[in-house]
């Protein structure tokens, strides 16, 4: 057994058959040996999996140079409830990024705003959330001497720390601010539940993992108040489709992604928040073609369904539930502006990029080939969907 696999067995050896959920939540972040806290590269080539910005500096550019066209649009207030007497003030900007991995992407935004818009680059202030101190290191020397433009901070709950107008080196502003809030491929990479559906009592029932001879297996959990999800929680169905949903029918819920949104609506005073990610609409989860889910593993580019197999050693997601993580904006008081796919958002930008050319850079062959990955739709263009929100 790994070094997590040990930790999981003594864990339910203990305590009995646990929630899907905990045993993602080791297999991934544990802080000693979770498969993110590994140093080696896990994405790109050579890694197990591909994501936009191992495409190449292209993604990072698009994002950089529609960041900076938010941030000086000429009619977002001063943020929060600034009055009109005081709109003369220069604004403080702000990026957050929550889940920057290596800081690739970071890097990449801060590199094209400190070329293209340095004098937005000089006002900015650019945030990362990690909670890793190992990661934080890791980012750190992917910046090189960008780092210095750079706070980390562990949790978004940090980021209140410090009272409007009150910066320090390790809190940001939250006067007079326009914020961006962003991610890009968090959200499906939180636990989830893994939940069945019972047609003879037509209730949802939660697949657990137990141990068994060594190895890893599903297990029933018992339908109970103190073990169970809220009600509150479990997909609800009509009576026509609770009446034919087959047998077995497995959805996957993840409360810490609409936890992670709510949080983040709530530190942000003026701005937009938007994530990029795998998912799709609550209605399209109930589809006969995803009676197994949308729970899968990678290991060297190829999918395995087995994601109970070699905890740590192998990446585990699921598609987001966009229908929920929309939801948690708006109740937060966001609006909401956009839900599209990858490619319809990043095709918007390149628009106005060609429109002005020499503001954001030559197009060249390497781009062209980047933009084609970045939105085809047997690529990447349709499996990522993108959901913007705002407060103004």
């Amino acid at each position: 057994m790994s070094h997590a696999a040990k930790i999981i067995a003594n864990e339910i050896t203990k305590d009995g058959a646990i929630p899907f959920a905990r045993f993602m939540q080791l297999a991934l972040y544990c802080p000693v040996c979770g498969y993110y806290e590994k140093e080696e590269d896990t994405i790109g080539r050579v890694g197990d999996y591909y994501t936009s910005v191992s495409v190449g500096p292209l993604f990072g550019d698009l994002l950089a140079f529609q960041f900076a066209e938010w941030l000086e649009e000429e009619r977002w207030p001063m943020g929060g409830n600034q009055q009109p007497e005081v709109k003369q003030e220069v604004a403080a900007l702000q990026i957050l990024e929550a889940g920057a991995h290596n800081a690739q992407l970071a890097r990449d935004i801060l590199a094209w705003l400190g070329e293209r818009r340095p004098g937005l680059f000089q006002r900015l202030q650019y945030w990362i959330v990690e909670p890793s101190p190992r990661r934080q290191q890791w980012q750190k020397r992917t910046l090189g001497e960008l780092a210095d433009k750079v706070r980390w901070v562990r949790t978004l709950a940090d980021l209140r720390a410090s009272p409007p107008g009150h910066a320090s080196p390790s809190t940001p502003h939250t006067g007079g601010i326009r914020q961006i809030i962003f991610a890009n491929e968090l959200l499906d990479a939180m636990p989830v539940h893994r939940l069945g559906w019972d047609a003879n009592s037509r209730v949802w029932f939660e697949w657990g993992v137990a141990l068994q001879e060594d190895r890893f297996v599903w297990t029933r959990l018992p339908n109970h108040p103190s073990t169970g999800l809220p009600d509150a929680l479990l997909p609800t169905l009509d009576p026509q489709l609770s009446a034919v949903l087959p047998d077995g029918f497995v959805v996957e819920l993840c409360p810490a992604a609409a936890a992670w949104w709510r949080s983040a609506a709530s530190v942000m005073r003026c701005g937009k928040l938007l994530t990029f990610d795998y998912g799709q609409t609550a209605d399209q989860f109930l589809t006969p073609e995803r009676k197994a889910g949308t729970l899968r593993s990678y290991r060297c580019h190829r999918p395995s369904h087995d994601v109970l197999a070699q905890p740590s050693e192998q990446d585990i997601t699921a598609d987001v539930d966009f229908t929920a993580i929309q939801a948690a904006g708006e109740a937060g008081g966001l609006e909401t502006e956009d839900f599209l796919t990858q490619s319809q958002f990043l095709t918007r930008i390149a628009a106005q990029t060609w429109k002005s050319e020499g503001s954001f850079g030559k197009w060249t062959a390497e781009r062209a080939r980047q933009f084609q990955t970045l939105t085809h739709p047997e690529l990447m263009g349709r499996s990522f969907r993108v959901l913007v929100q705002g407060r103004y």
